[in-house]
């Protein structure tokens, strides 16, 4: 009986990595041009603050986009008091140029280099997506403010207005 336990895990584990391995040969391709819909949401992380944020990007040209982002910060770990939700939350408007086939690197990669005009700065951001399939991949993205509207920003208004760095989920729509 123990025998059969122990192949039947190791056979888990076979599949479990022959599934992994499709997965990644599935065709997916991270930018498609004029009429492409991104989605991507996940996590957020500054100095003092970690939160959630999410994007919708759409294709404009071959390697152009625009989009919007939002973003809001669930905690917090400076300053005096509890800080209110307009301290918490961030929208902007993005432009992106989508370099990843420019690169031609690989049809499921995407570099996207791009500036954003929010409630808090003028800011750029560079980001990667990778596609495991058509319709699923993760992202990475990092950004810094250009020109802050309030260049002596102290306590919650440094918040959304710093470097900040992004991980998560892209979805094509």
């Amino acid at each position: 009986m123990i025998i059969f336990v122990q192949i039947n895990e190791k056979m888990k584990k076979i599949i479990t990595l022959l599934a992994l391995v499709s997965l990644g040969l599935i065709n997916g391709q991270a930018f498609k041009g004029k009429g492409d819909i991104k989605f991507q949401v996940g996590a957020t992380v500054q100095e003092f603050a970690a939160g959630i944020g999410s994007t919708v990007d759409f294709g404009i040209g071959e390697n152009l986009s625009y989009g919007f982002a939002a973003s809001y910060l669930l905690n917090t770990t400076k300053g005096d008091g509890t800080p209110k939700f307009n301290d918490r939350f961030d929208a902007k408007v993005r432009f992106n140029a989508n370099i990843g086939s420019v690169l031609n690197i690989s049809k499921k990669l995407d570099i996207y280099p791009g500036l954003d005009l929010g409630l808090r700065n003028l800011g750029a951001h560079l980001g990667a997506r990778y596609f495991f399939t058509d319709g699923f991949g993760i992202y990475t993205e990092a950004g810094i403010p250009l020109a802050k509207y309030n260049s002596n920003a102290e306590g919650y208004d440094r918040f959304n207005n710093q470097f900040v760095f992004q991980i998560g989920a892209s979805f094509n729509l």
